[in-house]
């Protein structure tokens, strides 16, 4: 790694997210720190939702990263931070992304990782700017099942809520799943790379890459988030700024809530 990016690794601990968050709050952060830990036993999903995780079955880790663009200016980061997560697995899989894509591995708006509309993982980006002038600290969480989806589909309180994918379904009989270990190191390798390039670039340099794993692009969703009731349409992928583009009726509009959640209509 060419960036002074500190790795920690813990056996345990609440959230990888929070204990970052408590050091950029408190001014301790410096420099790019990724804390790798066995077990949360208090990780976070979007809009405040627990992340249920097995220690044995899952990798969880979170990076603290200094962006020089203003909060405002990091629209579309999450969508990076799952092409970044994207292009990890494949160098640590040994696998082209052609091959994964036609896997089904896919993208779904705004931060999780289906295989075969089921869900992988899912990114958690949390942060800000202590004051004008000062880098963006953001925090990007990021969970993956690993193995044996079976028992974690079976550990969800409701299971026919969402469906469950884990990492070795998308490997050939012939490989083994690499250690957690190798696995993390990759995945912030993609990060050094994709991270800074963002920061320069912004997300218009990603948006045709992203749509590319669009997992619903074209097809009729429900928006749920925005209100009382839902919001259907077509997902007509996402705009230069990563908002999701919703097809309704007539005209179409652009979707900015950080805690929409987006489901195929049944």
């Amino acid at each position: 790694m060419t960036w002074n990016c500190i790795l920690e690794r813990v056996a345990e601990t609440r959230s990888t997210n929070d204990d970052l968050l408590a050091r950029w709050r408190a001014g301790e952060l410096l420099d790019p720190v990724a804390r790798l830990a066995q077990n949360q036993t208090a990780g976070k999903g979007r809009a405040g939702r627990a992340w249920l995780a097995s220690p044995t079955d899952s990798l969880c880790f979170s990076l603290a990263h200094p962006f020089k663009r203003s909060p405002a200016e990091l629209s579309g980061l999450s969508l990076v931070v799952g092409l970044a997560v994207l292009s990890g697995l494949a160098s640590a899989l040994e696998l082209k992304q052609q091959a994964l894509f036609e896997s089904g591995l896919r993208l779904k708006w705004p931060n999780d990782l289906l295989l075969n509309h089921a869900k992988l993982g899912g990114m958690l980006i949390e942060g800000g700017q202590a004051k004008p002038g000062d880098p963006t600290w953001m925090i990007i969480g990021v969970g993956i099942n690993l193995r044996n989806a079976a028992a974690l589909q079976n550990a969800l309180s409701d299971q026919a809520a969402l469906k469950v994918a884990s990492l070795d379904q998308l490997l050939p009989a012939t490989k083994v799943l690499p250690d957690r270990e190798f696995l993390w190191l990759k995945l912030i390798e993609s990060f050094e790379q994709h991270l800074p390039a963002f920061d320069q670039n912004g997300f218009k340099a990603y948006q045709e890459q992203w749509m590319r794993w669009d997992a619903f692009q074209d097809t009729e969703v429900s928006i749920s988030g925005l209100g009382k009731e839902s919001l259907t349409g077509i997902a007509q992928g996402v705009d230069s700024a990563g908002a999701l583009l919703l097809q309704v009726a007539d005209k179409t509009i652009p979707i900015h809530a950080g805690d929409v959640s987006l489901r195929s209509k049944s």
